[in-house]
């Protein structure tokens, strides 16, 4: 039982469809300690994913402010698709989904609340555990931060460079 739906699900990757500007779009977003995730949808299929590892600056935050936090980035990312018509945004947050009605407190909520404005949307709650792949999305995102930048140069352009003081001909250019 276990191999078959190990089998069905790697020969089943879900592939991204391309964005039909006729149709309603959907925005998944999720939030945890160390991440947080979205995905742009349109029916129930994924059109983009999102995800990225919150710096120790947002790993203080509230989690109702990293949800919030995650559905800005969303929003932010994908206006293009979003802007032309009403979308959904589907969240596991449920005080999120009384957004509009809410007195605005800190200054990341109204920086926030400027970048919604005149997008027509619409915050619907669901349990987490229907929220998976967005839930999925945000628990990854510190494993792809970036830990370390590491350069290389390749031999040639090493020598090169080491020509230019061992050439006489290259330090006389140089010098004039």
């Amino acid at each position: 039982m276990a191999f078959t739906a190990l089998k069905t699900a790697m020969t089943q990757t879900p592939l991204l469809v391309l964005p039909n500007f006729n149709d309603p779009f959907v925005v998944e977003t999720d939030a945890c300690t160390t991440g947080i995730g979205a995905m742009l949808m349109q029916h129930n299929r994924p059109v983009a994913f999102l995800n990225k590892a919150l710096g120790p600056t947002h790993q203080h935050l509230s989690i109702y402010e990293k949800e919030f936090l995650a559905l800005i980035m969303a929003i932010e990312k994908w206006r293009s698709y979003l802007q032309r018509q009403e979308f959904i945004i589907l969240t596991d947050h449920k005080s999120l989904s009384y957004l509009s009605e809410q007195n605005l407190q800190s200054d990341l909520q109204r920086k926030a609340m400027k970048r919604l404005m005149g997008l027509q949307f619409k915050i619907v709650c669901r349990k987490g555990k229907e929220n998976l792949a967005a839930d999925a999305l945000s628990r990854v995102g510190h494993l792809m931060a970036l830990q370390a930048v590491f350069t290389t140069t390749p031999a040639w352009l090493q020598e090169v460079l080491n020509s230019y003081h061992t050439d006489a001909e290259a330090q006389k250019l140089l010098q004039s």
